[in-house]
Formats: structure tokens, C-alpha cells, sequence
């Protein structure tokens, strides 16, 4: 520091240089008195009687781990990079691995982009939020989904991943914080409790703001199982698909019916998940019966295993504040799955 800066004697020198060290304590403290969860959704916040307000769907207090905390505490760098997890499948419908990256090309708003990251199977660690429906018109398949959600458990996650589990009804009840602790989690969703309606858009925006929270280089993923019977949610489709895509999180979707036929089906709820799901670059599965989900699962945990990471800094960037669509295209006969569309920041 240049001594000519200041003026006066070293005294006030001293005084000044202890003040800022007291406003900058100050700053730092000063989220602790601050409102206590500002980025939940109103209906999701704490009231200021012990436990909240009754019937309000509210995560776990667990929630605020060590864990959560480091990832929030993270300094962030490269806020212009926007990163698209690619899946791409071959004529089967199945993962196609080791494509170069000559195969690629990304477009935002239909101008070309340099793409300055290509991953091939990336090992970008994964949160996924497990989502079950235990709604009274789901709980009839509830065993073979637990049972199928536990072995998921199992299956997909590798050193370094994070899982929660929710149980999804009239509220959103967070039965397990992010954890790689196995048999915590499969032991969650043999917990599932019986509700009775089913809050679909309030289960995919409180998982979009759970996962946004976690850290920028890691992977997000929302898996919802559900008889896509939409009845009690406090959100609407708009506030549930805007907070999808602000989080970057990928959305499977797997539908259990409990009736075939269509003129007995809330078939409604199944369009707006199908139009959420596409618009987040994930898949929607519909099996004719539960005994199926072990299958489902298996594939789910290939795609993750076998997904492209691009990552490219927008020229020119959006102004901001705006929604900016994505393409992605591969060369040959595939089929291409990626999140359509991203919020950009602040300037």
C-alpha cells in the first residue's frame, strides 16, 4: 500500500484500519440474521412459531448440512460458462459412448458456439433428488417402488455422489438429506407415508431450489416417480418449469397408471410433465406395471454413466435476465436429449 494515499499520522491510520475490519466482519456475519431460508418459495418458509405453518410442504432442517454449506461456500468462477449434459442414443435407444467431438454442434439462439469443454462420459459428480409419489392413488405399487428405489440406491452412486429422497403427496416431505450413506437411503424410502393428494409442480420446484443450491460443478438430476395425478400443488406449471430450468437439473420422469385408459387418467398432469421433461433434457418412461421400474432404473443409471459434457461461453451473451434456447446436434442416425433452454445472470 502506498503510504502518499493517506494523510494523517499513524494513530489514525490504526483506527481507520481497525474500522473496516469491523464493517467487514460485520458483512460476513450478517446473513445469520438475515431471513432465515430467503430463497425457499414462500409456502416453504418457516413462520415464526416453532415448527412452521402447519400443512406447508418444508424440507428437513437437515437440510443445512456441513455438506450443503461448503458447497454454498464455495468461491465460483466461470459464472459465463453454460454447461449441457448430452445424452445421446443410438436406433436401439441405447447409449451411444466415445463420439469425438467433431461429431458435435452448439447452437444458442441458432448462432454457433465454440463448444471449449468436451467430455465423453463425464465424471462430473452427481445430487439427484429421488422423488417418490405416496399419494393414496399411488400407494398401491408402493412396495415394488420402494423396492425398485432402494436397489437404484445402490446402483447409482459412485464416490462422491450425493442422493436425498422425498416423499411427494399433499406436501413435499424430505425423508433423507443428500447423503452417499446406502443403507440410510434405502431404509428413507421404506418410509414413505400415506397422503392423499399429489403436488407434482410444488415436488419439481422445491427440487429444482434444493439441487440449485448444491455446487456449479457438479451434476443435477431429479427422478420422479408418480401416477401424474396433479391435485394439491400450491405452485402452477409456469413457476415449477422456470425453476427447472434455472437450476440446470435433468428431469426423468417415470409414470405408474393405475388405469390405462386414458378417459380415467389425469391426462393432463401427464402433458405438462411430458413438456417440463423435455424442456430439462431428461426422459419420461410409462411401464405397464412396477414390476418394470428395476429396468427403468437400470437405464436411468446408463444414461448417467454414459452422458457428454459441453461447455461453451455465449457469443454474443444474452442480455440479462433472459431465457436463451439451446440445440445440440450429432452427426449420424441418434437421437439427442439435452436441457432446450438456460437463464442467463446478471451483467
Amino acid at each position: 500500500m502506498r503510504p502518499s494515499i493517506f494523510t494523517g499520522n499513524a494513530a489514525q491510520l490504526f483506527v481507520y484500519s481497525a474500522s473496516a475490519a469491523l464493517v467487514c466482519v460485520g458483512l460476513l456475519s450478517a446473513p445469520s440474521i438475515a431471513q432465515e431460508k430467503p430463497d425457499r418459495p414462500p409456502w416453504a418458509q418457516k413462520s415464526a412459531s416453532a415448527g412452521g405453518e402447519k400443512g406447508k410442504p418444508q424440507p428437513d432442517d437437515a437440510e443445512d448440512s456441513q455438506d450443503d454449506r461448503q458447497q454454498r461456500g464455495r468461491i465460483r468462477v466461470n459464472v459465463n460458462l453454460v454447461n449441457v449434459l448430452v445424452n445421446v442414443l443410438d436406433e436401439h435407444n441405447r447409449p451411444a459412448p466415445d463420439l469425438p467431438r467433431e461429431s458435435f454442434q452448439l447452437f444458442e439462439e441458432g448462432v454457433e458456439q465454440k463448444i471449449e469443454i468436451f467430455e465423453s462420459e463425464t465424471q462430473l459428480p452427481l445430487d439427484l433428488a429421488l422423488m417418490i409419489d405416496s399419494s393414496l392413488s399411488a400407494h398401491k405399487e408402493i412396495i415394488f417402488e420402494e423396492e425398485a428405489a432402494a436397489h437404484f440406491i445402490r446402483q447409482v452412486l459412485r464416490p462422491g455422489d450425493r442422493l436425498s429422497v422425498f416423499a411427494v403427496d399433499e406436501n413435499i416431505t424430505q425423508l433423507a438429506t443428500f447423503s452417499d450413506d446406502v443403507p440410510a437411503l434405502q431404509a428413507a424410502v421404506h418410509r414413505m407415508p400415506a397422503g392423499s393428494g399429489t403436488s407434482i409442480y410444488d415436488a419439481i420446484l422445491l427440487a429444482s431450489r434444493t439441487l440449485g443450491r448444491r455446487g456449479d460443478d457438479r451434476r443435477r438430476v431429479i427422478i420422479l416417480v408418480t401416477d401424474a395425478g396433479e391435485t394439491t400443488s400450491r405452485a402452477d406449471f409456469d413457476a415449477a418449469r422456470k425453476e427447472a430450468v434455472r437450476s440446470g437439473s435433468l428431469l426423468y420422469t417415470i409414470v405408474i397408471r393405475p388405469v390405462k385408459n386414458e378417459s380415467g387418467r389425469n391426462t393432463a398432469g401427464e402433458h405438462a410433465l411430458e413438456t417440463i421433461t423435455d424442456t430439462m433434457g431428461g426422459a419420461m418412461f410409462f411401464p405397464d406395471s412396477a414390476r418394470e421400474l428395476d429396468g427403468i432404473f437400470d437405464r436411468i443409471n446408463r444414461e448417467l454413466r454414459t452422458q457428454y459434457r459441453l461447455g461453451y461461453y455465449p457469443n454474443p451473451r444474452g442480455p440479462a435476465n433472459t431465457n436463451r434456447e439451446i440445440e445440440v446436434k450429432v452427426s449420424g442416425k441418434y437421437q439427442v436429449r439435452h436441457r432446450k433452454s438456460y437463464l442467463t445472470g446478471p451483467q
